[in-house]
């Protein structure tokens, strides 16, 4: 059977029914990719040895190491496009317990910064993803510019999608 007669792989054909059908495929890829990402962050920090960490507590730990610098936690939340920070402060407090993130202060400002034990498990959670992640993806043939593109839309659909939810918040 052909592609066309089967129509557009969607989760939900109520709405793939109006304009635009392609975003629901998109929005399907983006369901199927965002649970597939998070199972695998979670396996992959336990590999690197704290299988108590959800897919946020990985998330947050990476970006506290991005760059080795201090970060508060509002920037935290922007960066990761969170907007409930008490879910990312949970993970701090997390992180911290675990001994993989230390808080700190810039002037009145709280921080938090990696540790020399967090800065580890993000090198093993690195490699693990190198070996485990990467190889695998690198066979698909795939050119660097097609993923970087698809990381563009995928950018410019959260825009979208932020605008969309301010405006359903306002009617």
């Amino acid at each position: 059977m052909s592609d066309s007669f089967l129509g557009p792989v969607v989760s939900s054909a109520h709405l793939a029914s109006g304009s635009f059908a392609e975003i629901s495929e998109l929005e399907y890829g983006l369901i199927l990719s965002t649970h597939a990402f998070q199972r695998w962050t979670v396996r992959a920090i336990s590999m690197a040895g704290y299988p108590e960490l959800s897919s946020l507590d990985v998330l947050v730990l990476h970006s506290v190491f991005h760059r080795d610098r201090p970060k508060k936690l509002a920037d935290i939340c922007l960066v990761l496009n969170v907007e409930d920070t008490h879910t990312v402060n949970y993970s701090i407090k997390k992180l911290i317990k675990a001994g993989l993130v230390k808080d700190g202060r810039q002037g009145k400002e709280k921080t938090v910064a990696v540790t020399e034990k967090g800065a580890e498990t993000c090198v093993r959670y690195r490699d693990i993803r190198e070996g485990l992640l990467l190889r695998a993806v690198a066979e698909l043939g795939l050119e660097p510019e097609q993923v970087s593109r698809a990381a563009t839309l995928l950018r410019l659909m959260s825009g979208q999608y932020d605008q969309a939810a301010r405006a359903a918040t306002t009617y």
